[in-house]
């Protein structure tokens, strides 16, 4: 069921923005008086699922749904239809239109992507406002794990700024920073001074392999907030509020910790310490392969005082512009990587399976919208690159045609699309 609720996410979500974005372009090619012959929500090869003729257009679902398309008169794209190419242009087709015109039809479903996103962002920042914990108001500082450790970081510090004082946007965003701006160092309090923690380009290798894992944790208390149905914890025992302090004889002061410390005692009989009230209370069990326990840590909020940024509506436009253009600056941060030998961040490439991962497992539309904001963020950068076969591709051959004057041949353009379309699908 949750599998199912993840996929209807993303089919919702790529809905939207495959809609928008082709209309992006079937808007600007009416205005400028282009035929546009197709209007299709998802992919329609041998068959449509719905289809309707309204005037000189098709509008239609098909039945593949992993994008959509517009199809415009004279013009060279993903259908590789051709047949009229070789006639006399038609002062309705794409192809006789002034290159400005054909210009803004290609980067039109890219531009309406980028509003789109400023849009959800600065809806979701006047509504619900940013939660967020400073790094410097992580009381108990940070678990450290293995990655962690490595480079001498130790559980317990409070991990405050970044080469020379850069400061943290909030604890989630440690990682991301450093991984971006490809930080050297770290500065931490441990034991109340100050420490400073150098940071070696592998584990930036290391993080992208482990898709941020094993680096730091926010230490809070190992206390048990609540159980899930069937929990081995709770059948050997344990009650709500109890505090572990130990397992297998190794002292444990941090809900993290636990995790941690389960990963190498899978099919393992533990002895679990557990603090009630002054009492100690000791317990066995069998940790399952899974080395989780069934159970849960109270809510943050009871350890930490989480901020709350609200937005006035005239506020919450400038802040959305600026979240939108974040998150474009971070993605491209983000697309370097790919071409980093060193980090092997080609390997991290995803695909359709990786996307809907990342929709929750229950529906929260907080969460789905951010997501869809991001991945409109994504569509109109990939689309933006100068690939043949892309928006960014047209338009490259449009603006040389604007600079020079001569307009390069339609077999060009043709031979062009389907190289552009093999790498892609090689991709």
């Amino acid at each position: 069921m949750e599998v199912l609720i993840q996929i209807a996410q993303l089919i919702l979500s790529l809905s939207i923005l495959v809609s928008l974005h082709e209309l992006g372009h079937f808007l600007p090619a009416k205005w400028f008086k282009a035929r546009v012959d197709k209007f299709y929500l998802f992919f329609d090869p041998w068959f449509s699922v719905v289809k309707k003729k309204i005037g000189e257009t098709e509008y239609g679902i098909g039945w593949l749904p992993f994008g959509g398309y517009v199809k415009i008169a004279g013009m060279v794209d993903e259908s590789m239809d051709t047949e009229n190419l070789n006639k006399t242009p038609q002062p309705w087709e794409f192809r006789s239109k002034p290159a400005w015109q054909r210009l803004i039809i290609m980067l039109g479903g890219v531009t309406v992507n980028v509003i789109l996103a400023f849009a959800i962002y600065t809806g979701l920042l006047f509504s619900q406002g940013e939660q967020y914990l400073p790094a410097e108001d992580a009381r108990f500082g940070f678990v450290a794990d293995s990655l962690a450790r490595e480079i001498g970081l130790q559980t317990g510090d409070r991990i405050l700024s970044y080469d020379g004082g850069k400061p943290f946007q909030s604890v989630n965003s440690i990682v991301p920073q450093i991984t971006l701006d490809n930080a050297m160092t770290l500065e931490v309090e441990r034991n109340g001074k100050p420490e400073v923690v150098k940071i070696p380009q592998r584990l930036y290798k290391d993080l992208i392999k482990s898709g941020g894992g094993g680096f730091v944790s926010l230490a809070f208390p190992a206390e048990i907030g609540g159980f899930a149905g069937g929990s081995v914890l709770q059948k050997a025992g344990a009650k709500e509020g109890d505090r572990i302090i130990s397992l297998n004889g190794s002292s444990v002061q941090y809900f993290e910790e636990v995790r941690i410390l389960l990963r190498g005692l899978r099919n393992k009989s533990t002895a679990i310490s557990l603090l009630r009230g002054s009492d100690t209370v000791q317990l066995s069990l069998s940790v399952p392969a899974s080395g989780l326990l069934g159970f849960t840590s109270k809510p943050a909020d009871q350890y930490f005082q989480l901020k709350t940024r609200e937005y006035s509506l005239m506020a919450a436009i400038p802040a959305g512009a600026e979240k939108t253009w974040t998150t474009l600056v971070n993605y491209i941060k983000q697309f370097r990587l790919l071409f980093n030998p060193e980090m092997e961040g080609y390997k991290q490439i995803g695909s359709f399976i990786t996307i809907t991962k990342l929709f929750p497992k229950g529906w929260d539309w907080v969460a789905f919208w951010n997501l869809t904001a991001f991945l409109s963020i994504m569509l109109a950068f990939i689309n933006v690159l100068p690939i043949p076969a892309l928006d960014g591709g047209h338009a490259l051959f449009t603006i040389y045609e604007m600079i020079t004057g001569h307009k390069p041949g339609e077999k060009f353009l043709e031979r062009a699309q389907m190289a552009g379309m093999i790498l892609l699908l090689s991709l």
